[in-house]
């Protein structure tokens, strides 16, 4: 009697009984979180998925890293097939795949090529890690534990499988010579032929010339066991391990942004029973947040691209989203009880649980500040590339801002630096300590009227704090109303109606204060009948853009570079074409512009129209570097570390450029600060794509 079936049956089911059982204590755990809709557009879902899971684009980002991850990825999407074949056969006792007939050939050809390539994918992965020892790919001693075990797993199943189909391989070749040799019936003959031929694997055929057909059968029930046994054991030991991304990133992806993550929640402060703002403890989160703390794959390109961790800081995006599913896996089953019981009295007040002790002191423990380092918190520039540069689509930054909310709102606990910011937005309207009645001092002598004095106006031009109070700034708002002047736009400007548009506050976790500004305004501008609104800076760009509309707000929002470009475009603003005074120029890309708008061309194309030659740095568009003001950062002093604008002016200066150009009052501050703090003031220049252009007018 065969006992093989019923052994590996019961295997089988133990197997796959244990995965399903902690994959769906797992996903149980996302149910104490807050509700979201990530629901809607299914097309557009799916098409996204197949794009960035699937695909793999992002992770081509990088290719060195990319080539290894879509080597195993692939390689392991084929080898589903060897894995059917492998568990149907031991249940059966035999069974193959080769009734596919070509469709074989291919199945077992790609299976022995993605074998060899994985192998040279786990080799050259742990030289990586421990040789060469890749800065990002570096953790404590249980990271690194978990990377030789996955790692390790990954290449004793491949190999096992590599030599199971180069015994096997040999076994069939055998059969068919003996077949040929002594069976004259064509029917049999021609069955076993077919089954022989469809079966195309060059490397294991190699590896199988190795074997005598004794040691082959050998070899193959040795390997057959090695390879499902070893199979199985590393499917129940994802859940536990960093690697958990295996079974969630294909549904992270598809729940998050069709687009860039360019907003953040809005927060219903008239909603009646809330008792927390932002992100006190996990389950204020939504429970996307939560699946993506299951979905780290602690690859560590967040922190290879983030300002704060890369000048020196202790901010890790990475640690942040870590800090996440710690917390998920600790709290959750505590939380989950509590649900169970009220459930069984319908809801009702019941006698507390008794908790072990060590349940409350889980309880007992504070999710940002034991999980979640709180001076961090306040060191992210709010960039955006750790959500660019993730592969599977991790939403750190909202997660950041949500957790500053709850620092700010509930316990007034934030750097004391952002008091008079904050302050000043109460009383001013501004972040800085200037009163209202002289933001639009600046536009004395210039003609412009204001949208009271000229009701009638085609495009209003939203100048911002930075533009209303900043001396280098103004200079920026003058240029900007000349060039409108020249194409004879007809706009106008709020002048002292104008507050500050909201993002400060809102990215500092003062909700709040935000809510009352971004109201304030959207009732000026819907006074005033406000159709299009054109801005240099892109902070008040994105946040009336993409974050207005959440208010009531709805108008048609145009960066000045893409306005100004387009006024170029239709001969409305007519060019020398000379370039003599600035040849060589390196274009800084705004974060707020570039990665959360996707607006990389068209200041490019205004410096090209203009006759510049624009000279890249090494970090530009969507991979360009923070100035470092971002995320209420301007209004905050770097105590730790290299200063980030420093860092961004260093690069921007080897382009050998004697002009950086800027779309951005905060990184045109940031950029003249590093300019000045490298001693190079007298050689080199930091310019406004308005003022450049205004230059260049014919």
């Amino acid at each position: 009697m065969n006992l093989k079936p019923f052994i590996f049956s019961v295997i089988v089911i133990a197997a796959f009984g244990l995965l399903f059982y902690n994959l769906k204590r797992l996903f149980n755990y996302l149910k104490i979180a807050q509700p979201e809709n990530r629901w809607d557009k299914p097309v557009q879902r799916i098409i996204h998925t197949i794009k960035v899971a699937l695909g793999q684009s992002k992770i081509m980002r990088e290719k060195t890293a990319g080539v290894i991850h879509v080597a195993i990825f692939w390689g392991f999407n084929v080898f589903l097939f060897s894995l059917i074949e492998s568990i149907l056969s031991g249940l059966t006792g035999k069974f193959s795949l080769s009734f596919l007939g070509p469709v074989y050939s291919l199945i077992t050809l790609t299976t022995d090529v993605f074998s060899v390539l994985i192998i040279l994918a786990i080799i050259w992965a742990l030289l990586r890690r421990f040789v060469t020892k890749v800065k990002r790919l570096q953790g404590d001693a249980e990271e690194k534990k978990d990377a030789i075990i996955v790692l390790l797993s990954i290449f004793v199943i491949v190999v096992s499988l590599l030599l199971e189909n180069a015994a096997n391989s040999l076994m069939l070749h055998k059969t068919e010579i003996s077949i040929t040799a002594y069976h004259i019936d064509k029917v049999t003959f021609f069955a076993k032929f077919a089954t022989t031929i469809w079966t195309l694997t060059p490397i294991s055929d190699i590896i199988g010339k190795l074997f005598t057909l004794e040691s082959a059968k050998i070899i193959y029930e040795i390997s057959w066991w090695t390879h499902i046994i070893g199979v199985f054991a590393f499917m129940n030991y994802l859940p536990f391990s960093k690697h958990f991304h295996v079974y969630t990133a294909v549904l992270n992806v598809y729940f998050s942004p069709l687009g860039f993550p360019n907003k953040v929640e809005k927060i219903d402060f008239e909603k009646e029973g809330v008792e927390k703002f932002g992100v006190v403890d996990v389950e204020d989160f939504g429970w996307k947040s939560l699946l993506d703390g299951y979905s780290c794959t602690h690859c560590g390109r967040c922190d290879s691209v983030c300002p704060a961790y890369t000048t020196g800081k202790v901010l890790s995006p990475r640690q942040i989203i870590i800090g996440i599913r710690e917390r998920t896996t600790d709290k959750a089953p505590i939380l989950l009880k509590e649900i169970e019981a009220k459930k069984k009295t319908n809801g009702k007040e019941s006698e507390p649980l008794s908790l072990l002790v060590k349940e409350q002191e889980i309880l007992d423990k504070k999710f940002v500040g034991d999980y979640q380092n709180v001076d961090a918190l306040w060191q992210c520039t709010s960039c955006g590339a750790c959500m660019m540069e993730c592969p599977v689509t991790i939403e750190h930054v909202p997660a950041i801002i949500n957790m500053r909310r709850s620092l700010v709102m509930m316990e007034a606990n934030f750097p004391p630096l952002l008091q008079s910011a904050f302050s000043n937005l109460e009383t001013n309207a501004t972040p800085w300590a200037f009163p209202p009645s002289e933001r639009a001092d600046w536009a004395e002598g210039t003609g412009v009227k204001t949208a009271a004095e000229n009701p009638d106006f085609d495009v209003l031009f939203w100048v911002g704090c930075s533009g209303s109070f900043d001396d280098r700034s103004k200079k920026i708002s003058v240029a900007f109303t000349k060039l409108l002047q020249a194409a004879g736009i007809n706009f106008a400007i709020l002048g002292t109606e104008e507050q500050c548009n909201g993002d400060v506050a809102r990215r500092a976790g003062n909700e709040y204060l935000a809510d009352m500004l971004i109201k304030a305004n959207i009732e000026t501008l819907n006074r005033y009948n406000v159709k299009k609104i054109v801005t240099f800076c892109p902070h008040c760009f994105n946040i009336m853009k993409n974050e207005y509309p959440d208010f009531g707000g709805n108008y048609e929002v145009i960066h000045h570079t893409q306005y100004l470009n387009q006024l170029i475009s239709e001969g409305k603003l007519k060019l020398k074409n000379s370039g003599k005074d600035i040849q060589n120029v390196a274009y800084h890309d705004s974060c707020y512009i570039g990665r959360y708008n996707n607006i990389y061309d068209e200041p490019r194309q205004v410096l090209h129209q203009i006759g510049l030659n624009v000279k890249e740095a090494k970090r530009h568009a969507d991979k360009g570097f923070c100035c470092g003001a971002g995320g209420a950062q301007m209004f905050l002093e770097e105590t730790e570390g290299k200063r980030v604008n420093i860092e961004r002016t260093e690069e921007l200066l080897e382009t050998g450029s004697r002009t950086l150009v800027s779309n951005c009052p905060f990184c045109m501050t940031m950029l003249t600060d590093g300019v000045k703090a490298k001693d190079k003031v007298d050689e080199v220049e930091v310019k406004d794509i308005a003022e450049i252009l205004l230059e260049n007018l014919a």
